[in-house]
């Protein structure tokens, strides 16, 4: 469960963050969309406490963010681009990550299940994009955490892999957790989201069921019921 109150982020005089509340359940699915600089990253790295919000707070399973420092034991993250040492191989990533968390973990079954037997061995610094996008998805769901933060996971992925994420993030809700991502593949908001988080301008313009957002637009698909809704909200803030 996370609760955010009314937070506020600014990088000089930009504010990227403009009294941002949310109550996120578990069992949940959320999408965040929003174009470009719309506040979804920042908001995602303020919830992991890699930016520290200028004003408000963020309750993370009963943890205040910015006074323990222990609840990110319950989260994994999945960052759009991942930098790993490139002379270490897959498996002594994956060591050196185990001993780091100091939690004995079996990544084994998630090797597998993305294919990434044979990648062991190889060096990070010779795999591929998509590769490299596998060892990130193993690493943020290898100690089953409570929390799922995922940006852009499927960037470089393989259809096949692309199909397994979604297949492991619907298999993480039904076990209770809680995940939360940004996507550009509009289908697999339909397909996955529990509810759409949109934000414009630091700002949380709709909040509801991907049904909910398109019937609130009078469409019947999604990315015509967002850049609707885009649309509208550009041409107020114009006005």
């Amino acid at each position: 469960m996370i609760t955010i109150n009314n937070l506020e982020k600014s990088f000089g005089k930009l504010k990227v963050l403009k009294g941002v509340n949310l109550f996120l359940e578990d069992s949940q699915v959320y999408a965040f969309l929003g174009p470009n600089g719309s506040g979804k990253t920042t908001l995602l790295k303020c919830v992991l406490g890699l930016v520290r919000a200028d004003r408000g707070e963020i309750i993370v399973n009963g943890h205040q963010v910015k006074k323990d420092w222990t609840y990110r034991d319950e989260i994994g993250y999945l960052p759009q681009i991942a930098h790993f040492p490139e002379n270490l191989k897959v498996a002594e990533l994956f060591s050196l990550v185990r001993d780091i968390r100091r939690k004995k973990v079996d990544e084994m079954e998630l090797v597998r299940y993305f294919n990434l037997d044979a990648a062991l061995d190889k060096k990070l610094k010779s795999l591929s994009g998509g590769m490299k996008q596998k060892v990130n998805a193993i690493l943020a769901l290898m100690f089953d955490p409570k929390i799922l933060i995922m940006d852009e996971p499927s960037v470089g992925l393989d259809p096949t892999s692309h199909i397994k994420l979604k297949d492991i993030i619907l298999e993480k809700r039904k076990q209770g957790k809680t995940i939360l991502l940004t996507t550009h593949i509009l289908s697999d908001v339909e397909e996955l989201a529990d509810q759409v988080i949109y934000l414009m301008d630091g700002k949380i313009l709709f909040q509801g069921s991907p049904e909910e957002l398109m019937s609130s637009q009078k469409e019947v698909r999604i990315d015509k019921a967002i850049a609707k809704l885009s649309e509208r909200e550009s041409t107020r803030a114009l006005v």
